[in-house]
């Protein structure tokens, strides 16, 4: 594994980059979209795009930049009010990333994404051609979270989630999370105790850390950034945890903030990411203890024998969840057969299936765990 310095270097080198920014960061203390935050947000952007490399702008703050228009005070609670401000905060928003980057002749196109979009396979390739299309043409794609049609069970539930996945979508070099806080540490950096946490190797240096939740206009506190900046390394790319106000930095040394390592050997490929992640799972199969067992060691098929129970009305080829006898979670997979197929197999082994039925359930290929630490 690269050393701090190794890894802040890697980053300022990084050809292409998703910046994530906070609705903190966009809007001011009454909701209203920040001209002058933004200014300086694409100053730098434009900065580091004029020394070769590409940026996609991941933007919250729709919700809050809606707020105020709709005479709100905070923001709403209720799912249609939410969508109801972030149609009209939107329009602000975009306006107001398109005017900004348009100081250099640099123009913008909006990428609205559902949980839906990055949960279908060839809906989210297409996502992934629309962004490397508009990079091709010279376009600063920004993504936000489509909260207008968005329901609350089809989410990401924070653009810091959305930002990691579209990092992992794009084959990003580097994800760089700009918030208000300007790095992670143990406790809230308030606490004159608090001790700065300057890199993140593997889970066991989150061990007693404390991260809260977001503020007043935002969703997405630190735990959210920390989970995402651990999602986003467990795709491969490297993550640097910051606040906008450093973003001149961040986007240029990498000198600051809190950096978080991939592992090798513990990295996902692009499609087992995906599975994991951001596909929609239509269905679940259990497992009994032995077949836990055997593919949590690694590169074993699951087969029938070791299925006890099957839900959901799914096909081949679908994603279905896996989970152990006490409904542990193990990890998802592409499942060889359908839902009514299957109820006929289970538990029984190879030789007693017949001779179209022996192949496994889910291939280890197309097996991927969850990791209990990153």
């Amino acid at each position: 594994m690269a050393s701090e310095s190794q890894l802040r270097a890697q980053i300022a080198a990084a050809r292409r980059v998703v910046v994530k920014i906070g609705s903190s960061s966009l809007v001011n203390e009454d909701s209203a979209v920040s001209t002058a935050k933004i200014d300086a947000l694409v100053d730098a952007m434009h900065a580091r795009m004029s020394t070769g490399t590409d940026i996609i702008v991941v933007s919250s703050g729709a919700v809050a930049a809606g707020c105020k228009p709709l005479g709100l005070h905070q923001r709403p609670r209720d799912l249609a009010t939410k969508q109801a401000a972030s149609a009209v905060g939107q329009v602000h928003l975009a306006q107001a990333w398109g005017s900004s980057f348009a100081r250099y002749g640099r123009t913008t196109g909006q990428v609205l994404l559902t949980q839906a979009d990055a949960g279908a396979r060839e809906r989210a390739r297409n996502a992934q051609r629309t962004i490397d299309r508009l990079r091709q043409l010279g376009t600063v794609p920004i993504v936000n979270e489509n909260d207008t049609v968005a329901t609350t069970e089809m989410r990401f539930g924070d653009n810091d989630r959305l930002s990691a996945i579209v990092a992992t979508l794009t084959s990003s070099d580097a994800l760089v999370l700009l918030s208000d806080v300007d790095g992670l540490y143990d406790r809230n950096p308030s606490d004159p105790n608090a001790t700065f946490i300057s890199e993140v190797r593997s889970g066991r240096d989150l061990e007693g850390v404390a991260a809260g939740d977001g503020g007043a206009f935002g969703t997405g506190g630190m735990a959210a950034k920390v989970s995402a900046a651990r999602l986003a390394a467990r795709g491969g790319v490297p993550v640097l945890l910051t606040s906008a106000s450093n973003i001149d930095q961040a986007l240029g040394p990498a000198d600051c903030g809190t950096v978080f390592h991939t592992r090798p050997e513990s990295q996902l490929r692009a499609w087992k990411f995906w599975a994991l992640y951001a596909a929609d799972a239509e269905g679940v199969l259990r497992l009994d203890a032995g077949a836990v067992d055997a593919v949590t060691r690694g590169g074993t098929s699951l087969l029938a024998v070791g299925i006890t129970d099957v839900e959901g009305d799914f096909h081949a080829g679908d994603i279905v969840e896996i989970l152990g006898p006490d409904s542990e979670v193990v990890g998802r997979g592409e499942v060889a057969f359908d839902a009514a197929e299957l109820h006929g197999m289970l538990g029984k082994h190879t030789t007693e299936l017949e001779e179209n039925k022996r192949r496994p359930v889910v291939h280890a290929d197309y097996l991927s765990q969850y990791a209990s630490r990153l």
